[in-house]
């Protein structure tokens, strides 16, 4: 059980669960409050970087991030979600740039949320996910087509065994990934 616990991988997906929902949660409100006045958001926001279609990209920015946050809360979508708030953000932090200078004090909310996002969207959301489950279903689905009624023919498995036992890495990857593709 310990060593179970101690693992990497545990560890690691542990690590983007809690960072998901934490990062999701704390972000969510945002835009919850520009969704509250969405005038003043753009007046503030939007039309200071002489966007076109400011009460437009308004909604955008608060739909990207409520939409993102619940994203990453559940792990459904979860690099889409991330890519969402990744987006947001830059243009936040590119504000934030332009009308106050480098300004730790205004920078450094909106680039650990950056930050967050970035790794998200980078590692996955991890194995504590819907998005998880999904592959997980998808996989053994295509197991179950995969294995043949008769005994007397080679699986798949023991075929990429074969190869893989004869060859090196450059057939390992063409009999896992590259076949994969072609099918």
């Amino acid at each position: 059980m310990l060593s179970t616990i101690l693992t990497k991988s545990f560890s690691k997906d542990t690590a983007l669960l809690i960072l998901r929902v934490i990062t999701g949660t704390v972000l969510i409100h945002h835009g919850y409050e520009k969704l509250a006045n969405i005038e003043n958001f753009a007046d503030a926001f939007v039309r200071p970087l002489h966007l076109p279609f400011p009460i437009f990209l308004s909604y955008i920015a608060a739909f990207s991030e409520i939409g993102g946050s619940w994203l990453l809360i559940i792990g459904l979508a979860t690099r889409f979600g991330a890519l969402a708030i990744v987006g947001t953000i830059s243009v936040a932090i590119y504000h934030a740039l332009v009308t106050s200078g480098f300004n730790i004090f205004l920078l450094e909310l909106l680039l650990l949320y950056f930050a967050s996002a970035t790794s998200i969207a980078l590692t996955g959301p991890g194995i504590f996910s819907l998005d998880e489950v999904i592959i997980r279903i998808l996989k053994s689905e295509d197991e179950e087509e995969i294995i043949p009624s008769t005994n007397s023919k080679k699986s798949k498995a023991d075929e990429v065994k074969e190869e893989t036992s004869k060859g090196g890495l450059f057939q390992f990857l063409q009999a896992n990934i590259l076949s994969d593709t072609s099918s």
